[in-house]
């Protein structure tokens, strides 16, 4: 059996000479360092006392052919070790990182050469004579070690020379240290690369193939890889935190130059938190939507030039390759068609994140968002198709056990078959009567509160506009996107004293969603005895829960939070039979909602 990687060990000067000459590729570099300044200093002094650093794992590029016949030999890419080395090029050549606010800044560590101790420079050790404040300037190629000490000894009268010269010498000598080096075969597949990844590495952090994805982006320089990762990194950044548009204004002013930006300058007045997408979901949709393919690993290969029919890898499929991401990106950035689908995730009732329980299955959405307007379905057909198929993907957990095989396999049937007939197909076959009848019923005995059966329940009382619990003015849409109580009907402390256990009295089916002051005002009190309370209200009674106050109100409510009839007359005895006559009742509620979508 061939070998999948090669171990050898290299100098940390050789290792910094790679990346300098471009030899080895660091996408880290591109964006934000995460280290604590303090980790850097801790790095030099584990190089001063000799200490091991552990290994740096890199993945070699495949050759690739060039059009003129040529073949152009593949980077090395970093797949372990990208802070480490980011480190060790502010602290040793004096770069600059890029923080977390995307400011580009310098990282200085100090050292006193008389107590061999490392810091972080700050303005006091600026000022102090004993230390070095930022050793990055022993370390310039027009170093010379004998005047910067005879400099040091003046400043610092008394102090042993020989000591000092012997103390620089070390720290200088550190970029001999060796560090070991595992170079993977160009030829291993991802799942591989991964495999040896976590087993290598001792905090076991898995990669995703899409970490991979924007490895091979941020290296290409050719294909303007660095702005096209920027661009999916700073759309997901500002999805969540619009007012960080003025920061990439003023410290990224080359990217903001770019036609990326200007697509994505929307979300510094949007608030929206509905879909706030990782860079793992931006790709996967801009990847799928353009290639019609479901396997980020795939991209992987395509970014690497890999021609799936000849099996070789080639330029002009690498060039192809960043031209159709580039398009799926902008795409996704688009501001008219990104709010228009999410008007469309709202439409079916689902108005809050919370209600979304699979980030995956809102991406497919996405995916067939873009497929069907690519395919110049009417606007009204692929609003249509997009509900129903993201309802019941999320009732069917279609994406949540293989999602990439799930997507793969859709897609590819949807281009086959058509949404149409692949839809309707799939839907009779996953949404039958035995499902609606026998199967959600039994699914919803869960006490999971954010499972995507309960979400789907309020999300149709969203879309019929339903007030909330005992509610006469106020619907259940307003109390979800104001965070609303969710109550229990048989009150929890009242089933604890009966001796049930928190998966018997948490059970969703005893759930309902309620304006706080009524949660508070029915506090442990029986069903027999706060709904006859209820019934007196209604009819004129004292005003104990809620503004309803006539009967029809009252009877609507309850009909509309699958509120069983006799209700009125159950007691904790009758708890198990509750939960049963409920749970059919939202079950018939969501396959209506659903029939309707």
């Amino acid at each position: 059996m061939p070998r999948k990687y090669e171990t050898r060990s290299l100098t940390i000067e050789s290792l910094l000479s790679w990346v300098k000459s471009g030899e080895i590729a660091i996408p880290e570099i591109q964006r934000p360092f995460v280290w604590d300044t303090t980790k850097v200093r801790n790095l030099l002094d584990s190089l001063y006392q000799d200490y091991p650093v552990g290994y740096l794992i890199i993945w070699k590029s495949p050759d690739v052919n060039l059009k003129d016949g040529s073949r152009s030999e593949g980077k090395k890419i970093l797949i372990d070790g990208q802070q480490r080395i980011t480190a060790l090029m502010a602290a040793l050549l004096g770069r600059e990182v890029v923080t977390k606010d995307y400011r580009r800044t310098r990282i200085r560590i100090a050292f006193n050469p008389q107590t061999y101790v490392f810091e972080v420079a700050n303005p006091a050790i600026e000022k102090d004579s004993v230390w070095i404040a930022d050793i990055a300037q022993l370390f310039a190629p027009d170093f010379e070690i004998r005047p910067f000490v005879d400099a040091y000894c003046e400043r610092n009268p008394g102090t042993n020379a020989s000591a000092i010269d012997k103390a620089l010498n070390s720290l200088h000598h550190i970029v001999n240290n060796p560090i070991g080096i595992i170079e993977l075969d160009s030829s291993l597949d991802m799942e591989t690369v991964t495999e040896i990844f976590i087993r290598v590495n001792s905090a076991g952090v898995p990669l995703s193939q899409a970490d991979f994805a924007m490895s091979k982006i941020a290296v290409n320089e050719q294909h303007d890889g660095v702005n096209l990762r920027k661009a999916i990194d700073y759309f997901c950044h500002l999805a969540v935190a619009p007012d960080f548009y003025s920061k990439i204004e003023q410290n990224d002013r080359e990217f903001a130059a770019t036609n990326y930006f200007q697509k994505m300058a929307w979300l510094r007045h949007e608030n929206d938190d509905l879909y706030d997408p990782t860079y793992n979901d931006m790709v996967r949709v801009a990847f799928t939507a353009q290639f019609r393919r479901g396997r980020l690993q795939d991209l992987v290969a395509l970014l690497s030039g890999r021609n799936f029919e000849t099996k070789q890898y080639e330029e002009e499929v690498v060039e192809t390759t960043f031209q159709r991401l580039s398009v799926g990106v902008r795409n996704f950035a688009d501001e008219t068609h990104f709010k228009r689908f999410i008007m469309i995730i709202r439409s079916a009732g689902f108005v809050d994140s919370s209600l979304i329980s699979s980030q995956m299955t809102l991406n497919f959405a996405y995916i067939l968002y873009w497929t069907l307007r690519d395919q110049g379905l009417p606007a009204a057909e692929i609003e249509r198709h997009v509900r129903r198929w993201f309802v019941m993907s999320l009732l069917t957990g279609r994406y949540t056990g293989s999602p990439e095989s799930a997507i793969d396999f859709d897609i590819r049937q949807i281009d086959s078959h058509g949404i149409a007939a692949y839809a309707e197909a799939t839907i009779q076959s996953q949404l039958s009567d035995d499902f609606w009848d026998a199967a959600l019923p039994q699914r919803m005995e869960t006490s999971a509160i954010n499972s995507p059966f309960f979400n789907n329940y309020l999300a149709a009382q969203v879309k019929a506009n339903d007030r909330g619990f005992l509610s006469r003015d106020i619907t259940v849409r307003e109390l979800i996107e104001y965070r609303s109580d969710v109550h229990h009907i048989f009150p929890r402390d009242l089933l604890k004293k009966a001796g049930m256990t928190r998966g018997q009295y948490n059970q969703i089916a005893n759930y309902v969603v309620a304006q706080s002051e009524i949660n508070i005002q029915i506090g442990n009190k029986e069903p027999a005895f706060y709904f006859q309370q209820m019934i007196e209200q209604s009819q004129g009674g004292t005003r104990r829960y809620g503004s309803i106050d006539e009967p029809n109100a009252l009877w609507t409510n309850l009909a509309a939070n699958c509120i069983p009839e006799g209700i009125e007359r159950m007691t904790v005895a009758d708890y198990g039979q509750f939960l049963s006559a409920r749970r059919k009742l939202m079950a018939h509620k969501i396959k209506s909602y659903f029939q309707a979508l």
